[in-house]
């Protein structure tokens, strides 16, 4: 009797205990979620101050009279994007940062390569380095579902950049990247490892045409 008593109290304990770190899992996986929700939106309300802001620049208004108005509060934004990555293929939209912002690095963002150049370079190469994998940060995670011919386009200084993908191929992962590319080309590289290898992914898009957005 004594024996069943110990039992039936050892597993009440065990149920306790259980339950208490089920309770602190949920709760770890919840705010985990929620984390990642409040971090999209803020990221599209960078998109789309982004947009907003290259709108406002281009347009001439004339004002007839001086009309009070309300200000609407600011939608908080994670980072100050000066363009724009759009892949419909894997329906990827991302802002990018300035080389020299802090949050230019694959840790944070899509990287804009150091000495690469700007989309509005005359024969310019335009290089974008991303990871793979599953995390919150694998932005380029389907870059290989990517195939020639595919669109990709760069929202930049009031113009859209408008490439199609003329080269796939893999190299060793060894810290240096070998591109190769059309010098005659407005050109744009994306760069990531192809995940469990020890290879890199590049793919070499080459501009098309572009036009103000």
């Amino acid at each position: 009797m004594e024996k069943r008593k110990n039992k039936n109290k050892n597993m009440s304990q065990y149920l306790i205990i259980g339950s208490f770190f089920l309770f602190i899992g949920l709760g770890v996986i919840g705010l985990k979620l929620y984390n990642n929700y409040f971090t999209h939106i803020k990221e599209e309300n960078a998109i789309e101050d982004f947009f907003e802001i290259k709108q406002e620049d281009t347009k001439n208004v004339i004002v007839d009279e001086v009309q009070e108005t309300k200000e609407e509060p600011k939608k908080e934004s994670t980072y100050n994007y000066i363009a724009v990555l759009e892949i419909p293929r894997i329906h990827l939209k991302r802002g990018l940062v300035a080389i020299n912002d802090k949050s230019n690095n694959v840790n944070k963002n899509i990287e804009i390569i150091k000495g690469s150049n700007m989309p509005d370079v005359a024969n310019g190469n335009f290089i974008l380095a991303g990871h793979s994998g599953y995390s919150n940060i694998s932005y380029f995670k389907n870059l290989n579902k990517m195939e020639l011919n595919d669109l990709i386009y760069v929202y930049y200084n009031g113009e859209k950049f408008n490439y199609k993908i003329t080269n796939i191929y893999d190299v060793e992962k060894t810290g240096q990247v070998s591109i190769s590319k059309n010098n005659n080309a407005n050109t744009l590289t994306l760069i990531t490892c192809r995940h469990n290898t020890n290879k890199q992914i590049v793919i070499i898009a080459e501009l098309t045409n572009r036009e103000v957005y």
